[in-house]
């Protein structure tokens, strides 16, 4: 495992759920999503996610998972912890996700709950055990029933967390009394998947954060955690409301993965903005929209 982990946080405090640059094609732009991995470990980052939500993973095929991890894992590897989404409601098609990343070389996986179907709580802990056992990684569960519509019941995530491989989740929920007391029962890794709640979190036992606005604010939310870290919480509360026009603008709209590709190709950082259906690339009223708010954030000058 990367060097940028320890016990009390097994995939490091920042990470970004990344996006996946594509060619006007629609193809995967590998050597895009290398640099922008090599980007965001130079400010701030401990990990990345790749194959997510974020990473429109609902619409690349499995090669091309399997490709995009082998590529990041071989150019960041030594420097960044890269998990792999292993996320479908069909858990044999799971399954295969999770070998196929193991075998790419990811270092973790993230495994969200079946979404859309809606299984008892007993075939989420099922779906998840089998997900998890199909390799020897460590584990990220993804608690979101914002869009999966199922959420772990309180002896599920206790079922789990007994499993030795489910080292962290991903909380998704916006309940951060939950948070704190699943934090402090199961002795679970708790990273916040929400932005705006990143202080909260932390405030409630969190460790870091997996994030879509650190595409654009990397270090300065790793300022953000280091200055909780450190006790200074006056320090960490500046530094986070410094950014929360970002954090806005990235998560504000309700499609985090629109915003991110479209500011990182207005600020070079990816050479397309393009996107596969069912999402479409932003129009241009909010592609100016996204340009005025970066340049008020001082992250693109004028043009």
């Amino acid at each position: 495992m990367p060097h940028h982990t320890s016990p009390t946080r097994p995939f490091g405090a920042l990470l970004t759920a990344m996006v996946t640059p594509m060619k006007p094609s629609g193809d995967i732009d590998v050597e895009a999503a290398v640099a922008l991995a090599k980007r965001l470990g130079a400010h701030g980052h401990d990990g990345v996610v790749l194959n997510g939500t974020t990473g429109e993973a609902p619409t690349t095929h499995a090669p091309e998972k399997a490709e995009l991890v082998a590529a990041v894992v071989d150019a960041v590897g030594d420097d960044l912890v890269v998990l792999a989404g292993a996320g479908s409601n069909d858990t044999a098609h799971a399954v295969r996700m999770a070998e196929q990343a193991a075998e790419a070389g990811a270092h973790g996986l993230l495994v969200v709950t079946p979404y859309y179907s809606r299984p008892s709580q007993e075939g989420v802990y099922q779906h998840t055990r089998a997900v998890t056992e199909s390799t020897e990684l460590p584990v990220m569960l993804y608690d979101v029933p914002g869009r999966t519509g199922v959420r772990y019941s309180t002896e599920t995530l206790d079922r789990l967390a007994a499993l030795e491989q489910i080292v962290a989740i991903k909380d998704a929920t916006g309940d951060l009394y939950a948070a704190a007391k699943g934090a402090s029962r199961t002795g679970l890794a708790y990273y916040s998947g929400d932005d705006p709640l990143l202080l909260a979190y932390l405030a409630h036992g969190a460790v870091g954060i997996v994030s879509m606005a650190a595409h654009l604010v990397g270090s300065e939310l790793r300022a953000v955690i280091d200055a909780f870290d450190e006790g200074d919480t006056a320090l960490a509360f500046k530094r986070f409301t410094d950014v929360v026009d970002v954090v806005d603008l990235v998560c504000g709209s309700g499609n985090g993965a629109l915003r991110s590709k479209t500011a990182l190709a207005l600020l070079g950082h990816i050479p397309y903005p393009t996107m596969r259906l069912p999402h479409v690339e932003a129009d241009a009223e909010e592609i100016e929209l996204v340009r005025v708010a970066l340049v008020a954030a001082g992250l693109l000058e004028t043009q």
